[in-house]
């Protein structure tokens, strides 16, 4: 495909209107699996919460009065140890026969409910945070291979498989009997799963023209926020993990229906030489939203599927592996793989690591997890606000210094500042979730369109390192109470001067190869629309 042909598009696309009636149907169809992707995401949190539990004692175990723990159970700070026990005195079987100098582990647990419960996960806090880290480390497998089949055999069916991957393998792990068999799903899940939410992303991202980018993040953003919400009022009401996985897991496989339902991403049908397929949506498009294209315009709409002389063209469909291939050799390119990789990361590690966190604040650990999530409204508001105003770097950069700051601030507020504290952690949330969604877009207009989910794919599963990651920073906790968040804000700001080396994107059309993805680091190739 041509310089011509990519620049051409991107007006036909301005032309037809960012959101007509073609686009918003469009949007609805892939909105869905956005906000299951949403629970998906951070379901393990719930999955395998830390409960309260105890050391059962054998002999208090059953009595209406409580007041006899105090006196079998040693305190850990205001709380009653959750692994630990005064030892019985010797030939005394009463309840309250304890001899509180000797501290000893727990015979058996006394749990409440959950998988702690049903797979005796008590005081084993690294096989329950492990959850979290196998699920997250299943994108690594995940992305890549989505990205490679999005790119290849097209967007929606990449989406729709992968759907149907989360519904089963999500469903299936709802009857797990044992802990081995819950992880191995957790992570099958994931690995064929969690794709689906980056092919819906590059999917809408390629669906409208530069000026409705941001707002077309935000509205994604908006709905996966909601699923977010979603998850711990579901659990809260439920208080079954089974039931929730049931609830949450089945919908996915109604994705499979978007074979037929959705249109393709007309950006990848022409970068495989499929202008016929491209013009026939263009042209369904262009009657939905009852749009004339200006005469200038229609010879796209002349196009033919090319010769096999043609066949030179590097983003021919014939030429996808040479494609791959200069992709890598170009040193621009490879640069911007590396530190999109970080700076997604660096997202993910912080933005994932103070969910996570959020249920050890003090208070009610479904609120405070709704409240992490309700914050990511405003910011992705925020995002509609002044990405398109003052462009894409300044933004990140100020935003992974904001994070840095706050997170860090976290450990200079005393404890018994409780509100303080949850004021300057959402707000540690607010700045690190405009910077995600900010990098979401960054990175999907710095890469060509041939191979844009595939990159996209490669940064997103490197830089899920930081997810795969941040399961475990609640074990931090344990040695210093603020270890988690300074860990967090040290990696924003390194983030923050790597965002320097790369382009700015502010109205710039989406590269469609890869002389026009290196032409974005020359200033003079930066022109507005």
């Amino acid at each position: 495909m041509s310089k011509d042909t990519a620049i051409d598009l991107d007006r036909i696309l301005q032309q037809l209107g960012a959101f007509g009636k073609y686009n918003i149907v469009n949007y609805a169809l892939l909105l869905f699996p956005i906000y299951l992707a949403g629970m998906y995401g951070s379901v393990f949190v719930f999955e395998a919460s830390d409960i309260n539990y105890r050391c059962k004692i054998e002999q208090c175990e059953g009595l209406d009065d409580t007041s006899w723990l105090t006196s079998a159970i040693p305190l850990e700070g205001d709380r009653l140890s959750k692994c630990k026990r005064y030892a019985a005195i010797v030939g005394n079987e009463t309840c309250r026969a304890f001899n509180t100098n000797i501290t000893i582990g727990c015979d058996a647990i006394q749990y409440s409910h959950y998988v702690l419960l049903q797979f005796d996960l008590g005081c084993q806090n690294w096989k329950r945070t492990l959850i979290g880290t196998i699920h997250n480390s299943g994108l690594f497998v995940s992305l890549p291979l989505t990205g490679i089949m999005s790119d290849r055999f097209g967007r929606k069916k990449a989406l729709a498989v992968a759907s149907l991957m989360n519904g089963i393998f999500g469903f299936a792990r709802s009857f797990s009997v044992n802990y081995v068999m819950m992880v191995v799903f957790e992570f099958l899940e994931a690995a064929l799963g969690a794709g689906a939410y980056t092919t819906a992303f590059v999917l809408a991202m390629e669906l409208v023209g530069p000026k409705g980018r941001v707002f077309g993040n935000t509205l994604i953003n908006f709905i996966f926020t909601f699923g977010l919400m979603t998850l711990p009022g579901l659990s809260w009401w439920l208080q079954d993990w089974r039931q929730l996985l049931r609830i949450i897991y089945a919908p996915a496989m109604l994705v499979l229906s978007y074979i037929w339902l959705l249109n393709e991403s007309v950006r990848w049908l022409l970068s495989k030489g499929r202008n016929e397929d491209a013009i026939e949506i263009l042209r369904k498009a262009a009657k939905m939203n009852n749009v004339d294209i200006s005469e200038e315009l229609n010879p796209i709409f002349e196009m033919k599927v090319p010769e096999p002389k043609q066949t030179k063209n590097v983003d021919a469909e014939n030429d996808r592996t040479s494609t791959f291939a200069r992709v890598l050799k170009s040193r621009i390119i490879r640069t911007r793989v590396i530190v999109c990789s970080f700076l997604w990361m660096t997202c993910t590690f912080v933005y994932y690591g103070l969910s996570i966190n959020s249920v050890g604040l003090g208070g009610n650990k479904y609120v405070n997890f709704m409240l992490v999530g309700f914050v990511e409204i405003p910011a992705n508001f925020a995002c509609l606000l002044v990405l398109d105003r003052f462009g894409r770097k300044k933004i990140l950069i100020i935003m992974y210094i904001l994070s840095a700051c706050l997170c860090i601030g976290l450990s200079f507020i005393p404890k018994d500042h409780k509100l303080l504290s949850l004021i300057i952690y959402l707000s540690g949330k607010f700045s690190i979730t405009v910077a995600y969604s900010s990098v979401y877009i960054y990175v999907s207009e710095v890469f060509p369109t041939s191979v844009r989910q595939s990159l996209l794919a490669i940064c997103s599963s490197l830089g899920r390192v930081g997810s795969t990651l941040a399961p475990l920073t609640p074990l931090l906790a344990l040695y210093y109470d603020n270890l988690p968040s300074i860990f967090f804000g040290s990696l924003a700001l390194t983030a923050s001067a790597m965002v320097l080396i790369l382009p700015e994107t502010l109205n710039v059309p989406l590269p469609d190869t890869i002389e026009e993805a290196e032409r974005l680091a020359r200033p003079k190739s930066v022109s507005a629309e």
